[in-house]
């Protein structure tokens, strides 16, 4: 594919397609380098115009500069109108747990703003939605390096070795700790505060030793 040549036409095509289709549209890889390429150009098109002194110059000059304010503008509408389409792959994404097909269309800076909203919105899907509909507190602290605790390890002394009465989806903990997923009849060492909140909501009890 050859690559495509950045002028005020081919911008105002590119907004133009964007504006009129649902979908994310295929951008070349480097079209923001192109791009800051291109006004750069008109930059200092309009710097050596502006010090040239004569009537025709002031003219040229009114007209670069009206040129990259339109240039700025078209960016910018393309920029957040693209935004906007990435943020609802991004919500979809996180919503259905289904990965969208739309990423190859992404530009490499796009990747990373899609990567990173996916991040927080299924860290804050799992720390508050996913635990209120268990009856357990929100929590949606970033969560340190997972530790399943799903095991027959003696408990410690600040431990409570319980009995899981109901099914346990994976969750945070108080702590910060990832625990679960837990079956029903599975025994498990868990934090005495965390062990309290399960066995008050009877979703286990605690095993006497």
């Amino acid at each position: 594919m050859a690559e495509l040549i950045i002028t005020y036409e081919t911008l105002y095509d590119i907004l133009r397609k964007e504006k009129t289709n649902v979908e994310l549209q295929k951008l070349d890889d480097d079209f923001y380098k192109n791009a800051t390429d291109y006004i750069k150009q008109k930059k200092e098109i309009l710097s050596s115009q502006e010090k040239k002194q004569s009537i025709f110059t002031t003219i040229e000059v009114q007209k670069t500069r009206k040129q990259i304010e339109n240039v700025q503008k078209i960016l910018k509408e393309l920029y957040e109108r693209r935004e906007s389409k990435i943020i609802q792959l991004a919500l979809m994404g996180s919503r259905t747990n289904i990965l969208t097909n739309d990423k190859g269309l992404m530009l490499n800076e796009e990747k990373e703003f899609y990567d990173q909203i996916s991040s927080h919105l299924n860290r804050f899907r799992e720390g508050v939605l996913n635990q209120i509909v268990q009856g357990l507190e929100p929590n949606n602290k970033p969560k340190q390096e997972p530790k399943d605790l799903k095991t027959d390890v003696m408990p410690s002394k600040t431990t409570t070795l319980l009995r899981l009465i109901n099914e346990i989806p994976k969750f945070v903990g108080t702590d910060l700790n990832t625990y679960g997923p837990f079956e029903r009849e599975d025994v498990a060492s868990l934090p005495n505060e965390i062990a309290e909140l399960l066995i008050k909501k009877n979703k286990a009890e605690e095993l006497k030793q």
